[in-house]
């Protein structure tokens, strides 16, 4: 790391980078956060549509037979 801090003028420099990757963590973890909320969505969506699909089945069934 101290390579590249070595570029840094001053601890201003350097705490705006610390303020920065702070930030970015935080986003990273939200994003994160959006997309486990996401994936039990799309798990939901799934289960929906294939207990939809079963009924159309069924009725399918009834009727053609």
């Amino acid at each position: 790391g101290s390579t590249l801090l070595a570029g840094c003028s001053s601890n201003a420099g350097i705490d705006q980078l610390s303020s920065d990757v702070q930030t970015l963590s935080a986003k990273v973890e939200q994003l994160s956060n959006d997309v486990n909320a996401m994936r039990s969505d799309v798990q939901a969506a799934k289960d929906d549509a294939a207990r939809a699909n079963q009924r159309l089945d069924n009725k399918v069934f009834r009727i053609c037979k």
